[in-house]
């Protein structure tokens, strides 16, 4: 039985409930491991594109209710090195101890490599760049490893900012609970596609222009218009 460390924050997490809750691939050997979770600094935002992950059940409490082992670790080198394979559920930017001769898979909800970094899904929209979610290995630089699958996010002219984030979110979620099926057969529909800088959060100045600049990206991405 292949042997898979999960890592997530120890505390309540909706990725981790929704992946534990949701997966297909139930034939593993899974530990939990939770990291320090450290509350960000309250920033104002006025476009949400990801549910509230706070609204969840405990990493600890949903171990316990599947009867998985729960390793709470204080940094991400004290997690096992045993395992054939790590999934990150939810944390930071991993230390490169850590990340050295492992495979860790990770899901990015953008298309890598021409959207990498923070709030993808806002500045593919704002840099007109198709967008999908990716599956991919981490390395050390970000958003730059090993490419595994990329699955588009099917865009609508009927779309509000809110229905597209909503689907985006539920494919990320969709590759991440079947992840072997993608690691099985592997897609990638932006083969050659330009490489992009990684990104940090969108200023309030910029996010300011969302809603305008979704109309113009729908009139050439819709795949209905």
């Amino acid at each position: 039985m292949e042997s898979i460390g999960l890592i997530t924050y120890d505390t309540t997490h909706l990725k981790t409930e929704q992946f534990l809750l949701g997966t297909t691939v139930t034939d593993k050997d899974y530990t939990l491991y939770a990291l320090p979770f450290v509350q960000r600094k309250p920033r104002k935002v006025l476009f949400q594109h990801r549910p509230n992950q706070t609204q969840a059940a405990h990493s600890r409490s949903l171990a316990e209710y599947l009867e998985i082992p729960y390793k709470k670790v204080a940094e991400d080198t004290d997690i096992d090195n045993h395992h054939d394979l790590y999934i990150v559920l939810g944390a930071g930017i991993l230390s490169a101890d850590f990340v050295r001769g492992k495979k860790i898979l990770n899901i990015h909800p953008g298309v890598i490599p021409a959207s990498r970094g923070l709030d993808s899904f806002k500045w593919s929209i704002v840099d007109n760049k198709p967008l999908g979610v990716s599956m991919h290995y981490i390395d050390e630089e970000v958003d730059a490893g090993e490419l595994i699958s990329v699955v588009p996010t099917p865009v609508f002219v009927e779309d509000t900012l809110d229905s597209l984030a909503r689907r985006h979110y539920q494919i990320e979620m969709d590759l991440l609970c079947d992840f072997e099926k993608a690691m099985n057969n592997r897609s990638n529909p932006f083969e050659g596609i330009e490489i992009g800088e990684a990104r940090m959060r969108m200023p309030l100045s910029i996010q300011e222009t969302l809603s305008q600049t979704f109309e113009e990206y729908k009139s050439k991405h819709a795949c209905n218009s």
